[in-house]
């Protein structure tokens, strides 16, 4: 298991918090926070509809190169840093990193210390508090580009991350829903405060601007070879040569 280390640098994206953490403590892969970076968030209990659409915008988006950044929680959070992959997501934790919270998420949490990043603004024996959820949000939502809500009703925690994230003049975006579901992101629609996503591929669209500062799209600059591109970066290779940013011709990687 990783040893949980103190974050000894600032991180800038956290400057458009109300209040920068006094500490911040880490597990796993630390290169992550210089990754592009979505956020998304929403209910612990989605409907069928949110569930399907949430993992294909987590995994998409973690194709096209961005870190998928969540709270942990059950519901949209787990299936959020699921389809991302373990490999590619930030769980920012609402206790000290010694505790796995919530335990119904314990196996998921222990691989993204392996292989992604856990983050905490906690000693690593602290346990959650009321308020200790509402900071683990606004680190959340400040980490990211933007902000996604697949699913929220009216007295949903998430609407607070909504706020945090328009006080920092984020973009918001969430699912359209049918009347009576996800009260709360259909209110906010009316009002005018946040984009939906009619269609996934053109939201993604909106992204390509930034997949020219991919780690992965930089080194096939090079024309390296496949042998190469796959030791280094695994299943990448496969899954942006799927999206359309690489062909590969006579073993060797190119950019589209």
């Amino acid at each position: 298991m990783q040893n949980i280390q103190k974050i000894n640098y600032k991180i800038s994206e956290l400057d458009s918090m109300k209040k920068y953490p006094k500490k911040l403590y880490y597990k796993g892969n630390i290169d992550l926070l210089k990754r592009k970076k979505v956020s998304i968030v929403g209910s612990r209990k989605p409907n069928s509809y949110s569930k399907a659409y949430t993992y294909t915008l987590a995994q998409k988006l973690s194709s096209r190169g961005f870190c998928i950044v969540s709270g942990g929680a059950i519901g949209v959070d787990a299936i959020a840093h699921s389809a991302a992959g373990v490999e590619n997501t930030i769980l920012v934790s609402p206790c000290g990193l010694n505790h796995k919270y919530p335990s119904i998420n314990k196996k998921l949490i222990n691989q993204i210390e392996e292989k992604g990043l856990l983050v905490s603004s906690y000693e690593p024996e602290f346990k959650a508090t009321a308020y200790s959820f509402v900071q683990r949000n606004e680190i959340v939502v400040a980490l990211g580009d933007i902000l996604i809500v697949t699913y929220a009703d009216i007295n949903s925690g998430s609407l607070r991350s909504v706020e945090f994230a328009l006080t920092m003049k984020k973009e918001v975006y969430v699912l359209p829903h049918r009347i009576n579901e996800s009260i709360g992101t259909n209110l906010l629609l009316k009002e005018n405060k946040v984009k939906a996503i009619y269609d996934i591929d053109e939201f993604l669209g909106l992204f390509n601007s930034f997949k020219k500062e991919d780690e992965f799209l930089q080194y096939c600059k090079n024309h390296p070879s496949l042998e190469e591109a796959i030791f280094l970066f695994g299943n990448r290779v496969f899954e942006y040569e799927l999206n359309g940013f690489i062909f590969i011709k006579e073993g060797k990687i190119y950019l589209n």
